[in-house]
């Protein structure tokens, strides 16, 4: 079954350019180690919430859209095995994120349901 990391990050609209640029550098990376889907999605009616919402979730400034992005892996293996290599090789510590990568949110997901 498919497995899924994601992300949700606020990215300055400046930088919406860099972002891009930045998304295709590590998507060539990730697909080299397996991935088979790589979605990146530039935020466009993402309300404000009361309680909770990606805006509040991610401490989204004045000038800053929220990005929601997410990895396709075939297997929850294949995904730990490629993260260790990245991590391993250093491949990605060329890539400057053009965002406040401490305001990311992340994480694995199982699939529950593929339609």
């Amino acid at each position: 079954m498919s497995y899924i990391d994601g992300f949700v990050a606020a990215v300055p609209d400046a930088n919406r350019d860099a972002y891009r640029a930045h998304a295709e550098q590590t998507a060539v990376v990730f697909r080299r180690h397996g991935a088979t889907q790589i979605m990146e999605c530039w935020g466009d009616d993402v309300p404000e919430g009361k309680l909770t919402s990606f805006p509040m979730a991610v401490k989204r400034a004045e000038g800053e859209t929220v990005v929601f992005s997410w990895i396709m892996w075939p297997s929850r293996a294949v995904r730990d095995a490629a993260w260790q290599a990245i991590m391993t090789n250093n491949e990605m510590s060329s890539a400057e994120m053009p965002f406040d990568g401490k305001r990311m949110i992340f994480g694995g997901f199982q699939v529950m349901l593929e339609a």
